[in-house]
C-alpha cells in the first residue's frame, strides 16, 4: 500500500514539473500579431477582391414582325337539331348521316293524313266569307245593309283567311326541312316512328364558314383587332388562312383570358369540326433580340430575363418577353437597343456585382452559349 502511494506521488510530482515547464520556457518575448481593425478592411481596395469572369456578347436589336402563336380549335359555326313542330308517323327521311344538304331539304316527311283537306275546306269557307262580304258591300251601297251586319261580314272573312293559314301552315309542317345549308350529323328518327312536336329529326351542322375559336390573355388582347389576317395548320396538317371576325369583351373568370373567334372557309367542307388548331396572327413590328434560350434566367421575384452588363462591367437584370420562338432561337423585347448579354456564367452572378467580361472573336455567335 505504501509503495502504491508513493509511486502515484513520484508521477503526480513529473506531471506538476511538466507542466510548469511550458509556462517557464514559453517564448513570452515573440510580439503580438497586431489586428487589422474594421476600419482598414473597410479602406482595402476594391482592386484586391477576387471579380467573376464571365463569357459576354453585345447584341444588336432587330426590327422584327410580332407574331402571335394561337393555339385552339376548329368549330362548326352552328349546329342545330331540327324539330317537328306536329305530330305524324315519318313516311320518309331522305337525309342520312354525312349527307350534304341545302337550306330547304327535307330531312323528314311525316303523313299528311287529312291536312290537305282541311285545307281544302279552309278555303272553300274563305271564297264563302268573301261572296258574303260582297253582298254585303252591295247592299250597303242601296242602303239595305247595316254597319253591324258589315262589320260582321269582314269580321268573317279575316276568320276564314286566318284559319286557311293555320291549315296551310299544318300541311307545310309535315315537311321537316333543313334551315340552313350543311352536313346532316345524325339522325334521330327512322320511318315508322311517331313524330311528336319538339321530336328531333336530324342534327345539323354548319361547316362553312368554319371557326377557329382559341383564348388570348389580357396581355395580348388590346394588340389585336378585327379583320386581321390569320394563317395557320390543325393537327391533321391542313393549312388554314382566315380572318380575325370576334374579340371577346368579357374574361373568363377562371384563366382570366379573352375568347377569339377566326373566320376560315370551308366551301368544300375539307375541315372537320373538332381539330386543334396552330395559328400565328401577326401584332405589328418591334424591335427584338435573338437569344439562345440558355440565357434565360430568374430573378428573385420569379421574373424570367437576362443578366447584362452595364458601365464598369457591373452585373444587371432586365426583364424580357418573349415575342417568337424559332429553330435559330428566341426573339425576346425589354432590353435596350445595344446590350452586352452575359452568355457564360450568368448563374454564378449577382446583381450589382462587378465582373471581368471576355468578349469572343467578332466572327463567332455572339448571343449563343457554348
Amino acid at each position: 500500500m505504501r509503495k502504491n502511494l508513493i509511486i502515484a506521488l513520484l508521477i503526480s510530482a513529473g506531471l506538476f514539473l511538466w507542466l510548469m515547464s511550458g509556462l517557464i520556457f514559453n517564448n513570452s518575448a515573440s510580439e503580438p500579431v497586431p489586428a487589422i481593425s474594421e476600419q482598414q478592411l473597410r479602406a482595402k481596395p476594391e482592386t484586391d477582391k477576387k471579380r467573376a469572369t464571365v463569357r459576354a456578347a453585345v447584341s444588336q436589336a432587330e426590327k422584327r414582325a410580332r407574331i402571335l402563336v394561337l393555339r385552339g380549335k376548329t368549330d362548326s359555326k352552328r349546329s342545330v337539331d331540327v324539330k317537328a313542330e306536329i305530330a305524324g308517323s315519318v313516311i320518309n327521311r331522305p337525309a342520312e348521316r354525312g349527307s350534304r344538304v341545302e337550306s330547304g331539304d327535307v330531312l323528314c316527311q311525316l303523313a299528311i293524313d287529312d291536312r290537305d283537306a282541311a285545307v281544302a275546306e279552309a278555303d272553300a269557307a274563305l271564297k264563302d266569307a268573301q261572296i258574303s262580304y260582297q253582298g254585303s258591300l252591295k247592299l250597303q251601297q242601296r242602303g239595305l245593309q247595316s254597319e253591324t251586319a258589315i262589320a260582321k261580314a269582314k269580321a268573317k272573312l279575316e276568320s276564314a283567311k286566318v284559319q286557311l293559314r293555320r291549315q296551310q301552315l299544318n300541311l307545310a309542317r309535315t315537311r321537316v326541312v333543313a334551315p340552313f345549308g350543311g352536313v346532316v350529323e345524325n339522325v334521330q328518327m327512322n320511318v315508322g316512328d311517331y313524330a311528336t312536336p319538339g321530336a328531333v329529326c336530324a342534327t345539323l351542322i354548319d361547316l362553312d364558314p368554319m371557326l377557329v375559336r382559341a383564348d388570348v390573355t389580357e396581355a395580348e388582347v388590346d394588340n389585336m383587332e378585327v379583320g386581321t389576317r390569320v394563317v395557320g395548320a390543325t393537327s391533321s396538317g391542313a393549312q388554314i388562312v382566315g380572318t380575325l371576325t370576334f374579340i371577346g369583351k368579357q374574361s373568363d373568370p377562371m384563366t382570366r383570358t379573352y375568347p377569339i373567334e377566326i373566320t376560315v372557309e370551308n366551301s368544300d367542307y375539307s375541315l372537320r369540326s373538332g381539330l386543334t388548331t396552330t395559328a400565328k396572327m401577326q401584332l405589328g413590328e418591334v424591335y427584338a433580340h435573338k437569344i439562345s434560350p440558355a440565357l434565360f434566367t430568374l430573378n428573385d421575384a420569379g421574373e424570367l430575363g437576362v443578366r447584362t452588363i452595364a458601365e464598369n462591367n457591373v452585373v444587371n437584370f432586365f426583364k424580357v418577353q418573349i415575342i417568337e420562338d424559332t429553330n435559330e432561337g428566341v426573339w425576346v423585347t425589354g432590353l435596350p437597343d445595344t446590350v452586352k448579354l452575359i452568355t457564360v456564367g450568368q448563374e454564378y452572378v449577382l446583381t450589382g456585382e462587378t465582373v471581368d467580361p471576355v468578349y469572343p472573336a467578332p466572327s463567332s455567335d455572339e448571343t449563343s452559349p457554348e
